[in-house]
């Protein structure tokens, strides 16, 4: 069994045997027919995976591990905030007739900032304090900006980033407010494990843990159903990741310097209605 299956299936089930409702209160979030979309939810989960002893990817169902980078890479890399520059249609629902999201994720990474050491946006500043401040405890990013939030089409969910050195190790967690343990739980943590082991890379160091903090772990009310026919699968072993060792600059990585060996999955057909 890889160990992201052992953990999606040990947070779902706990979700569903001791979490809570929210079907006595009002939710803004909506199904197409107009009907709201209520969850049940456990407060606070945190999740530990070592990316030195097994990236973390599903078998209960396939993670389509390049479409994840290249989102990832949108806003990481590109720092855009129009879907014409991904390659995917994930983000379509939320993007205004000109394609833009508003001011939310990459537009946030990309904004400058005034430091002693020059003018730098939060990617770039993570990564000269990794190679050149590796002991601070200040390598963070934050793209919930209070003030930009009503420029934005959707409020950021995975928001930041903090990242330690420690020995020859860079660490990270990711501080998430909402979480939709269906649609988008591995998603997520395949992304960020990802651009663990980029940063990583890029400065010289080893890979270490990647911790996934979520406030608010929920799965739709529609959902149930389709979870707990997944969570009932029997896993397979993880597959084999492998990322491009030739790569000495984050902008050079795409989506192809990224590929997994001898991953095998269960098929998984259910289509997962989406609440907007």
């Amino acid at each position: 069994m890889s160990f992201a299956d052992k953990v999606f299936i040990d947070t779902c089930k706990d979700i569903l045997q001791n979490g809570i409702w929210d079907t006595d209160r009002e939710v803004r979030p909506r199904w197409e027919d107009g009907t709201p979309a209520h969850t049940i939810k456990k407060f606070c989960v945190v999740n530990r995976y070592d990316l030195s002893k097994e990236f973390p990817i599903l078998t209960l169902r396939k993670t389509f591990l390049k479409s994840a980078v290249d989102e990832l890479l949108w806003i990481w890399q590109k720092k855009s905030n129009n879907i014409n520059d991904l390659g995917s249609h994930v983000w379509d629902s939320w993007a205004d007739e000109n394609g833009t999201i508003g001011k939310a994720y990459g537009y946030q990474l990309g904004v400058k900032h005034h430091y002693k050491e020059g003018d730098m946006d939060q990617v770039d500043r993570v990564l000269y304090d990794l190679k050149h401040n590796p002991a601070s405890r200040r390598i963070l990013t934050n793209i919930y900006v209070h003030q930009d939030l009503s420029e934005m089409a959707l409020y950021p969910c995975a928001y930041s980033m903090t990242f330690n050195v420690t020995g020859n190790k860079l660490n990270a967690v990711l501080n998430q407010r909402s979480q939709d343990m269906l649609a988008a739980n591995i998603w997520n943590v395949a992304q960020y494990s990802a651009l663990t082991c980029m940063f990583a890379q890029v400065s010289g160091l080893e890979v270490g843990e990647f911790v996934h903090v979520i406030a608010d772990a929920h799965i739709y009310d529609r959902h149930v159903p389709i979870v707990e026919e997944l969570i009932a699968k029997t896993p397979y072993d993880a597959p084999e990741f492998h990322m491009d060792k030739s790569i000495n600059n984050f902008y050079d990585f795409t989506k192809d310097s990224f590929w997994l060996e001898n991953y095998k999955f269960h098929e998984f057909t259910a289509k997962i209605p989406v609440a907007i």
